[in-house]
């Protein structure tokens, strides 16, 4: 059973100290990369799950991590993230400024589908090409059933910038394999991820939001 963050707080972060505190902080990065880890192991699906869900779980100890530095800030102590962190921080601060997406997923024998959703002003659009080997000009418009707030704000729920930069299985050959390429207009660099029958454990949450219904086995349900 999980517990809200104000009674992890009691349990857990009231009376500490900050060195208390930063073994709990580096705890919680452990168990949120210990639950990612299982989500996308091959075969997650088959697993045996519980109650309550990895999912759950994973969702909790991110507010229970937020809760501990939030509680080392009030000593006065100032958390140090990690390299990764801080290229996770940049990449939400910057969110707000992509102006395209490109995401293609398929099959050698079954064909690409590329879909491009562009944002401009309050707007996003997206057009879709059946297949990377159709014609260049081959392409229809999509509706998105979302103002352009609501997707990026699902979008920075998905923590993208914490998935790898690549996703591979080595047990399957073809199969699936899929591109992500994010654009901003911030100056941020262009962010590239990419796998071949192997996916992030909110693949299919992605998949989703761009209007793709995906079965992997790597997406969360």
């Amino acid at each position: 059973m999980m517990i809200s963050p104000e009674t992890y707080y009691d349990h857990n972060l009231k009376g500490k100290s900050a060195s208390e505190i930063l073994s709990k902080i580096r705890g919680l990065k452990n168990e949120i990369g210990r639950l990612k880890n299982l989500m996308e192991s091959p075969g997650y699906n088959q697993i045996i799950h519980y109650y309550p869900s990895y999912e759950t779980q994973l969702w909790c100890n991110r507010l229970y991590l937020e809760k501990a530095k939030q509680a080392l800030a009030d000593m006065g102590e100032k958390y140090k993230p990690s390299k990764q962190e801080q290229k996770v921080e940049a990449f939400d601060a910057s969110v707000r400024f992509i102006e395209k997406i490109v995401f293609s997923i398929g099959g050698y024998f079954g064909g690409y589908e590329e879909r491009t959703l562009a944002f401009q002003g309050d707007n996003v659009s997206m057009t879709v090409r059946p297949s990377l080997y159709a014609l260049e000009d081959h392409f229809e418009v999509v509706n998105v059933p979302h103002s352009k707030n609501e997707f990026l704000d699902t979008l920075t729920s998905l923590h993208i910038g914490e998935w790898k930069a690549s996703y591979d299985n080595p047990y399957v050959s073809d199969g699936t394999q899929w591109k992500l390429e994010i654009y901003f207009s911030n100056g941020h660099k262009k962010v590239k991820k990419v796998g071949s029958n192997a996916y992030p454990y909110n693949f299919n949450a992605l998949c989703d939001l761009i209007g793709i219904q995906d079965d992997t086995e790597g997406g969360e349900e």
